[in-house]
């Protein structure tokens, strides 16, 4: 691969050519495959050049849709942007079984994000903490024209906190702060908040302080632990009968308990349970041009909060109730950033009707907790694959160029047999050489 200067400053089709030819033989067609991808609106393909640099083209992942989730008595059709077969079959699933027994409930517990400003004191512990007051009085002052607009629609700094970190390193503070952004996910209102709080930190201590002050970072944390989300099922455990051939009622409640249990013990069952939670949750945040990396982070590190990692999801059997839960933390936004702009999250928040911050935040986790009941459903009777690789099965058939006969041809055998790559390019190769 040849270096290159002034790449960011070539044209698009520019950019493509230069691509193409550190690495294709044929680099026109290459360029021609890409522009393919191109949306066919120009205005709306600007759009989405915008979203990033350097962009050659789009990346398509199916947008699709889970049906009949009932959330606190209300129906939604769900949007999902996902790429991995059986998510969204699994998450319709699991809608369609519990829509008749109760639905899917969800609260928000509390909406409170972080940033934090850190910054390091060469002078008396004390007299930071003495002047504390007149600092912070001083920050809230010299952030007013960022925040008052915030604050007019109810949200803004909630509290400001120092903090001594010289235990952990020399000479290290910390300004903790909470804030409130309403529907907005609020990560540019924070950061634009913590970097003018930091400014008043250098220009209060040059006025009243010796001793020297020097900030390291202003950023918010995507750690939100007190931004929390939690929704779940429940229902006696004899209107579990039915719900799968292989267990009745009692045995699938038991089964499924102790399922989740090795999940909140055992660390490396844990890891994969949470992934599959989070099938659902990003499908869910994608659709909504939400940022599904901070929030999968934060979720990471809430299921290690008490030092080991633990599943994010609980079960109980309870007097004969069976109740399945889902708490974790989650920061979105149904306003600002992608959310108006990307034009398929615009409809994705029109097709859920429009929700506030908060609902969205019910509808995610709902979505999450949906996805990992038909995970565990799965894996305590059929086995994941059987279900998984019947899925997977289109993608095996478009890798060997199955034409339609051999589509039908190929479901139809495998109805009753299991699938894998191996057994299906067997099948294949047997059915052309049969007709030749």
């Amino acid at each position: 691969m040849d270096t290159i200067k002034g790449f960011s400053k070539l044209s698009k089709e520019e950019k493509m050519q230069w691509v193409a030819s550190q690495f294709a033989e044929d680099a026109p067609a290459v360029v021609e495959e890409w522009r393919t991808f191109w949306h066919p609106t120009a205005a709306q393909q600007q759009v989405l050049d915008g979203f990033s640099e350097n962009t050659l083209t789009n990346f398509p992942i199916p947008f699709g849709v889970a049906p009949n989730f009932v959330i606190n008595g209300q129906n939604y059709a769900v949007p999902m942007v996902i790429e991995e077969s059986s998510v969204v079959a699994a998450a319709s699933y699991a809608a369609k079984v519990w829509m008749s027994r109760g639905g899917f409930h969800a609260s928000v517990v509390d909406t409170v994000k972080i940033g934090q400003v850190h910054l390091l004191w060469e002078g008396a512990s004390s007299q930071l903490f003495e002047h504390f007051e007149a600092i912070k009085q001083q920050m809230t002052t010299d952030a007013k024209a960022i925040t008052e607009r915030m604050e007019a629609r109810g949200g803004g700094v909630l509290s400001i906190e120092l903090l001594d970190k010289t235990e952990d390193e020399s000479n290290y503070y910390q300004l903790k702060v909470s804030f409130e952004t309403c529907d907005s996910m609020g990560a540019n209102f924070i950061n634009s908040v913590l970097e003018s709080f930091g400014k008043t930190l250098i220009s209060y201590a040059d006025l009243h302080f010796e001793a020297h002050l020097s900030i390291i970072m202003a950023i918010l944390s995507n750690y939100t632990p007190d931004c929390l989300v939690k929704a779940w099922v429940e229902c006696p455990v004899e209107d579990l009968i039915g719900i799968c051939r292989e267990l009745e009622g009692k045995a699938f409640a038991q089964k499924f308990y102790t399922a989740i249990r090795i999940a909140e013990i055992d660390p490396f069952r844990a890891t994969t349970h949470n992934k599959g939670i989070y099938n659902g949750i990003d499908a869910v945040v994608l659709a909504t041009a939400n940022d599904f990396r901070a929030i999968e982070a934060c979720g990471h590190t809430y299921a290690s909060r008490d030092g080991q990692y633990r599943s994010l999801s609980h079960c109980t059997i309870t007097d004969d109730i069976f109740r399945f839960e889902l708490e974790v933390p989650m920061a979105v936004g149904t306003v600002g950033g992608l959310t108006k702009l990307h034009p398929l999250a615009r409809r994705s928040l029109e097709l859920l009707g429009n929700p506030s911050a908060k609902e969205l935040m019910q509808i995610i986790a709902s979505v999450g907790l949906a996805q990992n009941f038909a995970a565990v459903k799965s894996l305590i009777t059929t086995g994941i694959q059987q279900g998984h690789m019947k899925m997977h099965l289109h993608n095996i058939l478009q890798h060997f160029n199955a034409k339609n006969g051999e589509v039908e041809a190929t479901f139809k055998h495998f109805e009753d047999r299991v699938v894998s790559f191996n057994a299906v390019r067997n099948f294949l190769e047997a059915r052309r050489t049969s007709i030749q």
